[in-house]
């Protein structure tokens, strides 16, 4: 590990890129205590998408495992253990070991049958299916932590009894179902929490004025939301804190929490309830004292942070609320709990019909690090089948970050009180998603047609008039040497468990001569000391038998991300197209194993070459997952760049070439087809100065038509147009959708918000500017406005309730100012 006083004044030649950076020598540890974190969800979903990138062979030596031996009847094995186990560290964690690849013949440690005996059952099994049961193994492996590293009796006998019902699938080939284990299934108890919560709002708050009634009915929804994220107490503790307490009953429940709530947040092969829609009365009233209790002193502690309208909600209503909420669980004859519970049609005009507590978007749950109220939204469903730019969807750190910046902006409503919930029921008038243009398909006997007529299929390039074309991608001439056989690539790295070849460290010491020669100013100690470390690797580029350059790298595979640490080729090479070809070959290198994100530091000189191999500033791996493995290096940029799993990197700009040429093929013959020449003009010979535009001939046939005369716009003195825009702000600023939006986004509640909203735009700023008459325009008005819009669909996924909001107050103030006459100027 590089120390402070180690690091190196970073300096290189302008021609070679120089990138370095310092990180911890051991890898964080999973607490399954921290389980419900985000970091620790994304991990789980990147250790899943790495299992199922796993060579076939791999992926039968993980469920062996788990597989009894089949090779006859009288073998008792009960799961393949590999006869060349990777060594044990210092801390063992199943989760961080990486799996050695294993032959169908190596033969069981336990009971010497090959590995082949052990899943002689899945040769026909469908790709899909051994996928689910691999994801069912990692949650099998969290399970194991958790019941070693859980101290509470009662909740290590229900993870042990989940580690046993998946093992027990992945034996049998099955679905899990806890239900039968319980006695029922849910939901435990009607009506439920959700249900009871409702009627209570209705039942005592109907007869109230829609302002009042709009105040109960948000404390109700905040109620749920604590409610639905809270960390249960174990009955040990329930029990040592009332002696007298029969915990009995709240054992059950707790179970059932623990099994249809809470482990599934962490473990998706499980299915995911919310506790206010299976639990009912009799769960509430165990837990209604201590949840009161808890939210009470949460809001007391942090009522000095509360905007002032936010301490009145939650310090002077909201204590009433639970006041009155608590007669009615506890009492015996509380008509809310009754199933044919029906409010007064009087009293309910206009309002709310939506869910009190409901989250639209299946992808997103939340859970809780502590009995003290510290609510987290995290990713706790499996990411979806797609995704936006219509790409197959894996369970990378990408599709995680989405949910988790959409769960992260749930919490932007929080306004200091540490919890969230809705404010006002959208509009239903909101705006849909604009339907996207459809397209003709080519028919398939044109497209096979001009590819004929373009392109041999095996080699996957059209035809250049030179080899040297000026439009020639950069890495075609280093693509074409290594065909030819002139140079070669190869992954190499340094090995204390068995020798490395002469070739091997020839190379090496090949490689610190190239990074030594070409980054002048790195101590020579510090570049042989990563180039020989273990636990780096290097892709070198080999020419005439001698190395010419490399990229030297460490991968993280718990954490989904390589970091690279030295990029150079020799002087006498560079120019070539050898730096993308390396590049392109280290990011099929890094598909194959699963990894989906490269982290670099790069100087002021190799920036450039970064941004051309698809690097940004714009980091997309959550910065959880890299925080204290690299460290941030004196005067050099942070980078990034995150891989697609569907594009093979080294034949994408041929792949690119060719479909270049496809569509140019395509326009000729489409050019062909409706090409008509129309006779020229004569009449400027006859002395004409000028003619409509239309009666040039074919302008018409080609499509052209005269642009429609804008109607005259009445100019508004600059009173009017500041009252105007005062006018229609207010009104925006009123309006059911616009809560989201009043003011700027809080660091605190959605932390990553800032770095990739670069321009923040909210409707306080804007009454601000207004007030100091920065818009002497509509258009600035206008782009202010729009920019409010942008930045919560540029931040939000699309099926959020975010943007459902936005789109709602888009609408809304489009025809706000066409009733203004504030439209573009131009």
């Amino acid at each position: 590990m590089a120390t402070a006083q180690e690091k190196p004044d970073e300096q290189s030649d302008p021609k070679s890129p120089t990138l370095v950076s310092q990180r911890r020598s051991s890898t964080t540890q999973l607490n399954p205590g921290e389980i419900s974190r985000p970091m620790n969800l994304q991990r789980i979903a990147q250790r899943k998408a790495q299992v199922n990138n796993y060579p076939k062979n791999n992926k039968l030596e993980k469920l062996g495992i788990y597989s009894s031996c089949k090779a006859d009847e009288t073998c008792k094995c009960n799961g393949w253990k590999n006869p060349n186990p990777a060594p044990t560290p210092a801390q063992p964690s199943r989760l961080e070991l990486p799996t050695p690849l294993a032959n169908l013949e190596d033969p069981c440690r336990s009971c010497n049958h090959q590995l082949a005996a052990h899943v002689s059952h899945l040769e026909n099994v469908a790709e899909e299916e051994i996928n689910r049961m691999l994801s069912i193994v990692v949650d099998v492996e969290h399970l194991f932590l958790c019941v070693h590293k859980e101290e509470d009796a009662d909740t290590k006998q229900v993870y042990f009894y989940l580690f046993k019902l998946l093992r027990k699938c992945i034996l049998q080939m099955s679905k899990p179902s806890v239900e039968t284990a319980l006695g029922s299934t849910p939901p435990f108890e009607e009506p439920s929490i959700q249900k009871g919560i409702i009627n209570f709002v209705f039942h005592k708050f109907g007869h109230l004025a829609q302002k009042d009634f709009q105040t109960m009915y948000e404390l109700a929804k905040m109620f749920l939301h604590c409610l639905k994220h809270w960390k249960l107490e174990t009955p040990t503790a329930r029990k040592q804190r009332d002696e007298t307490d029969d915990v009995t009953d709240y054992k059950l429940n707790y179970s059932r929490w623990l099994c249809f709530c809470h482990v599934p947040s962490f473990c998706d092969s499980l299915t995911r309830y919310e506790a206010t829609h299976i639990f009912g009365r009799t769960f509430l009233r165990s837990v209604f004292s201590t949840l009161r209790r808890q939210l009470l002193e949460k809001f007391r502690a942090e009522k000095d942070k509360m905007p002032p309208e936010k301490r009145t909600l939650v310090m002077t209503h909201f204590p009433r609320f639970l006041s009155m909420l608590e007669e009615e669980v506890y009492s015996a004859n509380s008509p809310i709990w009754d199933p044919e519970f029906k409010p007064n049609s009087t009293n309910t005009t206009s309002r709310p019909q939506s869910p009190i507590d409901g989250n639209t978007d299946p992808t997103i749950t939340t859970s809780t690090t502590s009995m003290g109220g510290r609510i987290t939204i995290t990713q706790a469903t499996p990411p979806p089948s797609g995704n936006d730019d219509g790409q197959d969807a894996t369970p990378t750190s990408l599709s995680a970050r989405r949910t988790l910046r959409a769960s992260t902006m749930a919490v932007t409503a929080m306004h200091g009180s540490g919890l969230s919930f809705e404010k006002r029921k959208l509009n239903e008038d909101a705006v849909e998603e604009p339907k996207r243009p459809k397209f003709e398909d080519i028919p398939m006997e044109v497209l096979t047609e001009v590819l004929s007529t373009i392109t041999d299929p095996k080699a996957m390039v059209g035809p250049e008039k030179s080899f040297f074309s000026p439009h020639i991608a950069r890495d075609e001439a280093a693509r074409a040497e290594e065909q030819k056989g002139m140079i070669s690539f190869h992954v190499i790295g340094n090995s204390i468990t068995r020798k490395p070849s002469r070739e091997t460290l020839t190379w090496l010491i090949g490689l610190q001569n190239v990074f030594s020669h070409q980054l002048p100013r790195m101590p020579k100690e510090y570049i042989t000391r990563l180039v020989f470390d273990t636990k780096h690797k290097t892709l070198t580029l080999v020419k005439d038998k001698r190395v010419i350059g490399g990229i030297c790298f460490r991968m993280f595979p718990t954490q989904g991300f390589s970091e690279i640490v030295f990029c150079a080729v020799t002087s006498d090479e560079q120019v070539k197209g050898y730096g993308t070809h390396l590049m392109n070959h280290l990011k099929d290198y890094h598909l194959k194993h699963g990894m989906l994100h490269f982290l670099t530091f790069a100087d002021e000189f190799a920036i450039g070459y970064f941004k051309k191999q698809g690097f940004s500033k714009e980091i997309r791996l959550t910065k959880s997952a890299f925080t204290g493995y690299i460290k941030d290096y004196e005067g050099a940029t942070l980078m990034g760049c995150q891989l697609n799993p569907k594009i093979v990197y080294t034949e994408f700009s041929q792949i690119i070439h060719k479909q270049k040429e496809i569509v140019k093929k395509l326009i000729e013959r489409k050019q062909e087809q409706e090409r008509k020449v129309y006779p020229g003009l004569t009449c400027f010979k006859e002395g004409v100065r000028q003619i409509p535009i239309e009666s040039v001939p074919g302008l018409i046939d080609a499509g052209w038509r005269p642009s429609p005369e804008k109607p005259k716009v009445s100019t508004m003195t600059e009173d009017q147009l500041q009252n105007a825009f005062k006018m229609v702000l207010n009104a925006t600023k009123n309006h059911n959708s616009a809560w989201p939006f009043l003011k700027p986004v809080e660091r605190t509640a959605a932390p990553d918000y800032y770095e990739y909203i670069k321009y923040p735009m909210d409707l306080r700023t804007m009454s601000e500017r207004l007030k100091s008459k920065y818009y002497c325009s509509k258009k600035l008005f206008v782009a202010d406005m729009q920019r409010i819009f942008t930045n919560c669909r540029a931040y939000n996924a699309a099926d959020t309730e975010y943007v459902r909001y936005a789109n709602a107050l888009e609408k809304f103030f489009m025809n706000k100012i066409k009733e203004f006459n504030l439209m573009d100027d131009d």
